[in-house]
């Protein structure tokens, strides 16, 4: 038996042991692009085994949605899921394929339901096979409305999917809310909605939620699985036009209202096009979004430590020349990456990344990428001991998909 003083100077070096320092990146190494000319929109999805990239080509009209998935030497020919000459092709509102396991799949699109500009449905399909046979086109919502369906973010459920999207119905309608009411929530007809449903295996919608009934027009939404269960996060939007991130919770079945997150009262006139990321291993989740509330751009992020439960303060990502467009994904031993878009010179913008601990420590800032085109929206995953990047680039005129893989290294403190 160890004597007493020797046993408590093991306990206290146990407890004061001090947590690992964040994780740092290595070189970027480029992967060949299995997009062809006109590729737009890249979505990366890393589950189940599976990286998967999507990506849009257009054509006149419509175009086509394909993917590749990420071999040991790179990613696969890619394949085509579905040509619809009413295709919605843009640089923000991304479809996406997801291997949900067992060899079925998901795959999102969007399709212009009239002639008006952001007249367009949410069209879904789900899939067989290592080669998927896939099913007849769904659509996960049943108002009929010549408006804006997009920006779907989706949860994996044991029968199926459960998804999130803007919804525009009731942008038709005249608004009913009085001068006096800038709550933001309740009598609010007239704005963008945030709804959810779900398709299961056989292809059969549940019903719909609405879950915030005025959202931001055009920011992206995301969902993670802590371990206090799913969460969503988007861009609110308020009658004084403050536009502030809000966090859903999935309880007992059913979203819950979303609840204020990042207090940065931004207050702007048209939509940023720039969504919220969120990250999710367990206990941990980090939320991460852009502001430029007082003229000041920052992208910033809050750690939670129980789950999704509660979060700390809100923690500086990066400043000054930012433009957002964030991403992020958990990566080991309690720590996550975070991507964004940074306004670089020569008429080129920085695609960088940085990891964050669970004790709110950061690491440093990495530049893995640059792209000739302002309005891009980065994708990272994490693929062993490497994150992926994907982001769209111009190559000769012609509008192309980038994706590198960057190897996550032990950090160190100075």
């Amino acid at each position: 038996m160890k004597p007493l003083p020797a046993l408590l100077s093991i306990l206290l070096l146990a407890g004061c042991t001090e947590p690992p320092p964040p994780p740092a990146f290595g070189d970027a190494v480029p992967l060949v692009s299995p997009g062809g000319a006109r590729s737009v929109g890249p979505r990366l999805s890393a589950t189940n085994d599976r990286t998967i990239l999507s990506w849009m080509e257009g054509a006149s009209p419509g175009g086509t949605l394909y993917f590749a998935e990420l071999r040991d030497r790179g990613w696969s020919e890619p394949r085509e899921v579905v040509t619809d000459d009413k295709m919605f092709v843009n640089w923000a509102d991304l479809p996406s394929v997801v291997s949900l396991g067992n060899d079925r799949w998901f795959a999102h699109w969007l399709s212009y339901s009239a002639d008006g500009a952001y007249s367009y449905d949410v069209r879904a399909v789900l899939g067989d096979g290592r080669e998927p046979a896939w099913s007849t086109p769904i659509t996960p919502h049943d108002d009929g409305t010549p408006t804006e369906h997009g920006f779907v973010s989706m949860l994996e459920l044991d029968d199926g999917v459960g998804l999130i999207w803007l919804d525009g119905r009731n942008t038709l309608a005249p608004s009913a809310a009085g001068p006096d009411d800038h709550s933001g929530h309740g009598s609010t007809a007239g704005g963008m909605t945030l709804r959810a449903a779900t398709i299961d295996r056989e292809g059969i919608v549940g019903a719909e939620q609405e879950i915030d009934d005025l959202v931001c027009d055009c920011c992206q939404t995301d969902i993670a699985v802590g371990a206090g269960g799913p969460l969503a996060v988007y861009r609110d939007r308020t009658r004084d036009e403050t536009r502030d991130i809000y966090l859903s919770r999935h309880l007992d079945g059913r979203w819950q209202p979303g609840e204020r997150f990042s207090f940065d009262d931004w207050t702007i006139s048209a939509c940023p096009v720039n969504g919220p990321a969120i990250a999710a291993d367990g206990d941990l989740v980090v939320i991460a979004w852009f502001t430029a509330a007082n003229d000041r751009p920052r992208v910033n992020a809050r750690v939670s430590n129980d789950g999704g439960v509660s979060f700390g303060e809100r923690i500086t990502i990066a400043q000054n020349r930012v433009l957002g467009h964030v991403d992020a994904v958990a990566l080991h031993d309690g720590a996550v990456a975070l991507s964004w878009l940074e306004s670089g010179r020569r008429q080129f913008d920085d695609v960088r990344v940085r990891s964050l601990t669970a004790n709110g420590e950061l690491g440093s800032v990495q530049t893995v990428g640059r792209t000739a085109l302002s309005r891009v929206v980065p994708q990272i995953a994490r693929v062993g001991d490497d994150v992926l990047l994907a982001w769209s680039d111009e190559l000769n005129g012609e509008q192309r998909t980038s994706s590198v893989r960057v190897p996550i290294l032990p950090g160190r403190r100075d």
